[in-house]
């Protein structure tokens, strides 16, 4: 039987203990208060929206969920290497590791005396920015195609598909709009190390980078639940 995908820990648990540890959460509240918002992102307006997803007939399709078709046999081998593939691929943008030159550019492993232009944290945040909007692009795409090929699976995988597609309607907004905050809470944590002796901005760059891959897995849980409904149907 088809699972709902459930999106249990959404809050990102990981990401919240280390911007809780970042930004000394015990005195400055933001990492709570990030974890509030997170938890508020289904409102009314959501609940009705999904409510109606769940109780539409499984052949009545949004614009945004096509229409059945034959899938070949090993669709969800091929769609299982394709999210490896962009986990892999944005894993390794955020890493730097076995990336090209302007990757590592973004985030290098270490750097003997630091550049003046990266003692500037707003050279930082949009690094990060740039990275997230890396992540929303290539997950927003691998999830369409996912959700095409669960379609086509069965009526009620269809109807997955649909809920999933109206999830990310009323959620995404909330969710980038959330995501986009983490940016600037890193901004006290980057003052306080280059206050600091010895190699500061490579124990930045390393906290950002932890932050980030922790951002990654929020970001690919729909994906995983996705997947994981393709290899039951």
């Amino acid at each position: 039987m088809t699972q709902v995908p459930q999106r249990t820990g959404f809050s990102g648990p990981k990401l919240l203990r280390l911007l809780a540890r970042l930004t000394d959460a015990g005195t400055s509240g933001a990492a709570p208060s990030l974890s509030a918002v997170m938890s508020r992102w289904l409102g009314w307006t959501d609940a009705i929206a999904l409510s109606t997803a769940l109780s539409t007939p499984p052949g009545s399709h949004s614009a945004d969920v096509p229409s059945r078709a034959p899938v070949r046999g090993n669709a969800s081998v091929n769609l299982d290497a394709a999210g490896t593939h962009v986990r892999n691929m944005l894993t390794v943008a955020i890493t730097g590791q076995g990336a090209s030159s302007d990757s590592r550019r973004r985030m290098p492993a270490r750097q003997i005396a630091p550049d003046p232009v990266d003692v500037d944290f707003a050279v930082h945040r949009q690094r990060y920015i740039t990275l997230q909007m890396q992540m929303e692009r290539e997950i927003a795409g691998l999830r369409a195609r996912l959700r095409t090929a669960l379609a086509s699976k069965s009526p009620q995988a269809a109807r997955l598909a649909m809920l999933d597609s109206v999830m990310e309607q009323v959620l995404g907004a909330r969710e980038q709009a959330v995501l986009a905050a983490v940016p600037g809470m890193l901004e006290p944590h980057f003052t306080r190390l280059r206050g600091a002796e010895g190699a500061w901005l490579n124990v930045f760059r390393s906290d950002m980078q932890s932050v980030l891959l922790a951002e990654l897995e929020i970001r690919f849980q729909p994906v995983d639940a996705l997947l994981a409904a393709l290899r039951e149907n």
